[in-house]
């Protein structure tokens, strides 16, 4: 039966709009953040593409549509800067007072990458070296060495330059950082070479403790004196305590580059807020964000294209870790490479964003590219600067979140439940071939078992949060769950072993805690220095004949995986047993330690088995679901109301009240009590 329409809040009916308020040179800090309570709608845009005519017709048509934010000045170095200190600021200048007249706040992004093809020449160091020694020249953006003393000391200056100039205009409200700076590449060269061993130098203190990190003793590959230290090869072949290294080295030489950035913003820019636009899980390098994001961003940003809304969902809790801002999507899905666009997918994919708490879209990007790198990706306007249809969608949601913002939108969330994402852990459980066994053993991707634990709990309409375990407070949190948790380092082991002891409560997965901070397998019983935590050892493993199914509080579960660790309990309770495999193994187990409890899965998550486990921690939790949906329909309630959001392609029902409401597909339905 259809809710009566006094009860349903179509959205797509919505109206409103109105600009932002300007903020002063006087203002408080606080002030001049994004305002607690209001949205945003936008775009990217590339003045660099654009005549004075061509721009002046899409500030029009931004403001036309209800749009409050832009992003501009990303991969734009030599608009800036296109001689070596030679400064151009006026066209832009014209551009943000335009914004400014039109009500229209400005993300301004300091482009450090990529640098200009005049460093590149002047600087030779900023240029790539290949793993076999050659140079390699800046063919795309990204390609260029960021650790190099003379590119970092240029990008603080362009930054100085620009916030010097901008950071008192009242169009700009945050500054954002080297776009996608994860996605740059690792280099080879002589002074890279000698960049890492004072990193290893500052790491270990001493050969001995380096050849015992690095297992130098296995085939003859003892390390003699510093000078023999060489870059591992990131692709292999090469054994994984080295390649790990390498990692956490290219990792700290980005967070280095963003704290030069921060620490501009905060002399010259201390009442905008750092929103950038980082990449931290890129696969040419990444960065360990969530050990280190509080020391150079506010709120948790990034450039937001979903493939199917649990990884997407994980994606963005993970960019929002444990700060309590909302999350921003500094570029959002709009059209593609060669993709056009499907109508109604960005509005869905907006609405969704507010049930996980983001404060803003910014469409990827206002002008469709005529060429370059990004040829034939379309934008809010057709390559003849025609509106296209994408323009009206984020035109509507823009209407949409002007009415939402004064209905308990955005969504500052405080979850009770925490995932735990290790950079470390991605890393070394894909180390490089050919010759390296690990990969043997891990057989399942780190990311898909990630999701395949947190799946169940965002289908119960539960907010999480996404961590680093040894860099959080896990007090804030009833229950945290460790999925494929690999590398357990000290740090991390001793934050879970003082928050069960408190009273927390922790699920783990197989193949967690097996080696250590060097990436070397565990000489003691697993989960490495937690086994008497989970009061069980764990050494076999096995694959069964067929997929393994789990007898768990009087329901037969069945899952789509043939591995298992064979848990043998010590003080452990066994809660579920693998009925199918021989002797019929336990399948979980539940240690009591301290005032909490530990509980230990012996397969990688499967998501009937999670859902089961996570089901039945609630109520002694005080854990409550949200709102019953099916499966891929999520939805929160706020001050009253439920906003529910079809993230499916076919039609779907909720009841609410006794009541059933249709949605249509990408639907998105706003419910009255």
């Amino acid at each position: 039966m259809k809710i009566p329409a006094a009860m349903v809040c179509a959205l797509a009916l919505l109206t409103g709009g109105g600009a932002l308020g300007s903020a002063t040179d006087a203002a408080p800090i606080q002030q001049s953040w994004p305002g607690p309570g209001q949205l945003y709608v936008g775009t990217c845009y590339q003045p660099v593409d654009r005549t004075p005519e061509q721009i002046r017709t899409d500030i029009a048509l931004m403001k036309q549509a209800g749009f409050n934010v832009v992003r501009m000045g990303d991969l734009s170095w030599d608009y800036f800067e296109p001689e070596d200190g030679k400064f151009a600021f006026a066209a832009f200048d014209r551009i943000l007072d335009q914004m400014r007249e039109n009500g229209i706040k400005v993300i301004l992004d300091i482009p450090g990458t990529p640098a200009p093809l005049w460093l590149h020449r002047k600087y030779p160091g900023v240029n790539l070296v290949n793993a076999q020694g050659a140079v390699v020249q800046p063919a795309e953006r990204y390609m260029l060495d960021i650790s190099d003393p003379d590119y970092r000391r240029l990008a603080v200056r362009l930054a100085e330059h620009l916030l010097k100039r901008y950071a008192r205009h009242p169009a700009v409200f945050a500054i954002g950082f080297d776009n996608e700076i994860g996605n740059t590449f690792m280099s080879y060269s002589r002074a890279d070479r000698g960049r890492f061993i004072a990193w290893l130098k500052r790491k270990y203190g001493t050969l001995d403790a380096l050849n015992r990190a690095w297992a130098t003793q296995r085939w003859s590959r003892r390390v003699g004196n510093w000078e023999e230290v060489e870059l591992p090869y990131a692709d292999g072949p090469g054994p994984a305590e080295r390649n790990l290294d390498l990692r956490r080295f290219w990792s700290d030489n980005t967070i280095a580059v963003l704290k030069d950035l921060e620490q501009v913003r905060a002399r010259y820019a201390p009442d905008k807020p750092a929103i950038s636009n980082l990449w931290d899980s890129a696969q040419r390098k990444g960065f360990d964000y969530l050990s280190s994001y509080r020391q150079y961003a506010h709120y948790g940003a990034m450039g937001f294209y979903p493939g199917d809304a649990v990884g997407a969902s994980f994606e963005a809790l993970m960019m929002k870790g444990g700060m309590e801002t909302p999350i921003w999507f500094n570029e959002f899905t709009a059209g593609g490479a060669g993709y056009y666009g499907t109508k109604g997918r960005s509005r869905m994919w907006a609405h969704l964003g507010l049930l996980l708490g983001s404060q803003a879209v910014m469409a990827w990007t206002f002008n469709s590219h005529l060429g370059g790198e990004e040829q034939m990706l379309m934008g809010l306007l057709d390559h003849d600067d025609r509106p296209s249809w994408r323009l009206d969608e984020f035109g509507t949601i823009a209407k949409e979140f002007q009415r939402l913002q004064g209905m308990g939108f955005p969504r500052y969330t405080a979850p009770k439940i925490a995932f735990a994402y290790s950079f470390d852990s991605r890393n070394a459980s894909t180390p490089p071939g050919p010759s390296n066994t690990m990969r043997n053993y891990f057989s399942v991707p780190y990311m898909d078992q990630l999701h395949n634990a947190f799946a169940p709990v965002l289908n119960d309409n539960i907010d999480t949060a996404v961590i680093n375990i040894g860099h959080e407070d896990l007090r804030r949190y009833k229950l945290v769950v460790v999925p494929a948790g690999l590398m357990m380092d000290q740090r991390s082991s001793a934050a879970l072993r003082r928050y069960v002891e408190d009273g927390g409560t922790v699920v783990m997965t197989a193949f967690s805690a097996k080696i250590d901070e060097h990436g070397q397998w565990f000489n003691t019983a697993l989960p490495g220095s937690l086994s008497d935590v989970f009061g069980l050892r764990t050494s076999a493993f096995y694959n069964a004949a067929t997929p393994l199914e789990v007898e768990f509080n009087g329901q037969k579960l069945v899952t789509a995986t043939t591995f298992y660790e064979v848990l043998e309990p010590a003080s452990a309770s066994v809660l579920a047993r693998l009925t199918n495999a021989d002797g019929a193994p336990p399948a979980i187990t539940l240690n009591h330690y301290g005032r909490g409890q530990a509980i230990y899965v012996a397969t990688a998550p499967q998501r009937p088995v999670m859902q089961a486990l996570y089901r039945s921690l609630y109520q002694q939790l005080g854990i409550a679901p949200g709102p019953v949906t099916p499966e891929g329909v999520y939805a929160r309630e706020v001050q009253g109301r439920t906003l529910y959001v079809n993230t499916t392609t076919k039609p779907q029902q909720v009841t609410q009240a006794g009541k059933t409401v249709s949605l249509e597909p990408y639907g998105v339905e706003l419910l009255q009590p």
